[in-house]
């Protein structure tokens, strides 16, 4: 029922541009006002939310580790899975954030015969998440083009890159392929899986389906529903220079991937994809590992009143013995 509810919710999405974006007016709805919309919520919120966490005080090193911590100088340390310098936590940034290096260790646990809980590697959802995001990142830098005249060469080599299959016309883009497969991988996951299916929520589905929907649109308005790419490059250039000018014949199937686009940037702070901020904020990934080199102290103690076991045992000493507790002082 989650899932069919984010798949509803998408598709009245779609109608809502279709029928909307053929309206009076609501070629500029669509063109203008949602989009700058979108992408004030967007940048609004993302500054609330990064804002947020900065405040947050974490007064003692809480690094994640899968290694030997630096100690004495005979005991050998693990300078990426346990750093002790900002040198090795940029490196290990780096590898997270790049190569999704914790994630490649994943592990599932499965029930065999016998019955016997068997624990093995999990490299599909590696390759899966690594496969969406890296296309995905290409994707957008491929529509950087549209907002600019002229095109940057490195702009033109990506694009070049992406379609060496070069088969068809258009060519086919690998990004195309990779970033479909993996989100639809990703989102089948959510049902085969026992475990990740019954913790799944709507906020798991919603954004797959909506991500769906966006490179589902893409994809056919490059190779099925053809639209005027000039007048969507001169929608691009009024949106991006604050002087929008939404051109006459664009087509809906368009209007449909700016308004899935524009949801997916107003939804994109309130979701569980504010991990892509989120990843650089994280004490636990974004500290070095000193607590055997240097002794932290929480700035924000106060004097307290404490109870020694001492007094306790003053105080309650006589129910003690009687109790047949052992007692220190008799």
């Amino acid at each position: 029922m989650k899932a069919l509810f984010s798949l509803v919710a998408v598709v009245i999405l779609i109608l809502l541009a279709w029928f909307g974006s053929g309206s009076s007016g609501g070629a500029y709805l669509f063109g203008v006002i949602l989009p700058y919309a979108a992408i004030t919520l967007f940048v609004l919120g993302v500054v609330y939310r990064v804002l947020k966490w900065a405040r947050s005080p974490v007064p003692f090193r809480i690094p994640t580790s899968c290694g030997q911590q630096k100690s004495l100088p005979w005991i050998k340390n693990s300078n990426l899975d346990n750093p002790h310098s900002l040198v090795g936590v940029v490196a290990r940034m780096a590898l997270e954030v790049l190569c999704f290096r914790s994630l490649f260790r994943n592990t599932k646990a499965e029930v065999k015969d016998g019955p016997r809980l068997v624990y093995g590697s999990d490299k599909f959802l590696w390759l899966g998440a690594l496969a969406f995001h890296w296309s995905f990142l290409i994707i957008l830098l491929r529509h950087y083009r549209f907002f600019t005249e002229p095109v940057p060469g490195f702009i033109m080599g990506i694009e070049s890159l992406d379609g060496l299959m070069q088969i068809g016309v258009p060519p086919l883009l690998i990004t195309n392929i990779a970033v479909t497969g993996a989100l639809l991988y990703l989102w089948a996951r959510r049902f085969t899986n026992p475990q990740v299916r019954i913790i799944s929520l709507i906020a798991d589905h919603f954004p797959l389906v909506l991500l769906l929907g966006v490179v589902t649109s893409g994809v056919c308005m490059r190779y099925f529903f053809k639209v005027d790419l000039p007048a969507v490059k001169q929608l691009a250039m009024g949106l991006i220079s604050l002087n929008p000018v939404v051109p006459a014949g664009i087509g809906s199937i368009f209007f449909i991937h700016l308004f899935l686009v524009s949801v997916l940037l107003a939804y994109f702070p309130a979701s569980k994809l504010m991990h892509m901020a989120g990843i650089f904020l994280s004490p636990t990934r974004n500290l070095a590992n000193s607590n055997r080199r240097v002794r932290h102290i929480n700035p924000w103690n106060y004097p307290v009143k404490v109870h020694t076991y001492e007094e306790y045992e003053d105080e309650f000493r006589d129910v003690m013995k009687a109790a047949g507790l052992p007692v220190e002082k008799e």
